[in-house]
């Protein structure tokens, strides 16, 4: 959503109450920095009751000529996720023990996170944790992981990232030195599943990393019908 369409979905939400906990601001650099916390509440969208969470919270604000304003902002909902499909036995196109190095990143967030899908396909989870900056943090609806555990967890899933289609990319720049992408990630199959992502890439010593990544599902996403605790995606 843009600032107007996320204005006029606010007018939908009646909320009563709401708990804040776990805030951690992290300095992206001296024009932008990270905001993640986490919240519980009560409330109605559209006259129907919110699941109460708790929910993941993360905004980005940038320095505009002396002002600090909101840029991007991202909600997930914790939750146990469904396994994925196991993914078939595929060999990795890399000798093993020495995967390829992984083609350099940019100034286009877009072209970096293609690269970053390019890794999973193959599995060259080395290749993948070269590209995330010492401090990377993630956001699922499993949990908050860092550098080390975000690569952990994607290795261990049994999911073919090639059944992936990506799309609705979209790129904005916090400043010179931090970019943010977002895009949509659906996995083909009889019963799709769809995910909102969002990375920001920073640029540190003169190569671009990763700094940190948000995924939430669609029925995950805010203003989506609030759903009974039993119902699975």
């Amino acid at each position: 959503m843009d600032t107007s369409a996320a204005l006029a979905g606010m007018k939908d939400f009646d909320i009563s109450d709401v708990t804040f906990t776990d805030w951690k601001m992290t300095t992206i650099d001296k024009d932008a920095a990270l905001l993640t916390y986490k919240a519980t509440l009560k409330g109605k969208f559209k006259g129907e009751d919110i699941p109460p969470g708790p929910y993941y919270e993360a905004s980005g604000y940038v320095n505009r000529n002396g002002e600090w304003l909101a840029i991007y902002y991202q909600e997930t909902r914790s939750e146990k996720m469904p396994p994925p499909p196991p993914a078939p036995k595929k060999e990795s196109s890399s000798p093993a023990g020495s995967p390829a190095k992984p083609p350099e990143t940019g100034a286009d967030p877009i072209a970096n996170e293609k690269i970053v899908w390019d890794l999973f396909k193959v599995g060259n989870w080395d290749g993948f944790a070269s590209l995330l900056a010492p401090e990377f943090m993630e956001v699922e609806p499993t949990g908050v992981y860092d550098k080390a555990g975000s690569v952990k967890e994607l290795q261990e899933m049994p999911m073919d990232m090639s059944q992936f289609e990506l799309s609705d990319w979209k790129a904005v720049s916090f400043d010179d030195d931090a970019k943010l992408v977002t895009y949509t990630a659906t996995m083909k199959g009889p019963k799709p599943m769809k995910d909102y992502h969002a990375t920001i890439w920073v640029k540190r010593d003169g190569r671009w990393l990763g700094f940190y990544h948000q995924g939430t599902p669609e029925a995950a996403a805010t203003g989506a019908p609030a759903a009974s605790p039993e119902k699975k995606m």
